[in-house]
């Protein structure tokens, strides 16, 4: 089954951090992404520009309407995501629990739902 993993951590943390400590997380990111590839886990995966290069739009009564940056203002902010696929939910959080950022911020788990669309 399919899991999309979802990054959440405070962008302005990160952007705090000391070179050296920024480094050693990217490190742990290249040996985490490196060991789902191994492992069969990994389907995909990226990194997020920052809230500040967001936009949200919604369809109202017909109309479109844009807002530059996020839905909501929040402490944690989305920056990333790997979609996995695990044999079960407890696989896909043995996973997710993996990823760097669960040790600063949050990872939310959610099974990839498959629609069937008419031709």
């Amino acid at each position: 089954m399919k899991y999309l993993c979802l990054i959440y951590d405070e962008e302005q943390k990160l952007a705090g951090m000391s070179k050296s400590d920024g480094e050693t997380m990217m490190g742990e990111y290249g040996e985490f992404t490196a060991s789902v590839h191994s492992s069969g886990h990994y389907i995909a995966g990226e990194a997020l520009q920052p809230v500040s290069t967001a936009s949200t739009v919604r369809v109202r009564n017909g109309k479109v309407s844009t807002t530059d940056g996020p839905f909501a203002e929040t402490k944690e902010q989305l920056g990333g995501f790997y979609m996995i696929e695990a044999k079960d939910l407890n696989d896909a959080i043995a996973v997710a629990s993996r990823i760097p950022s669960a040790k600063s911020g949050s990872i939310e788990v959610r099974p990839i739902r498959t629609i069937e669309y008419p031709k």
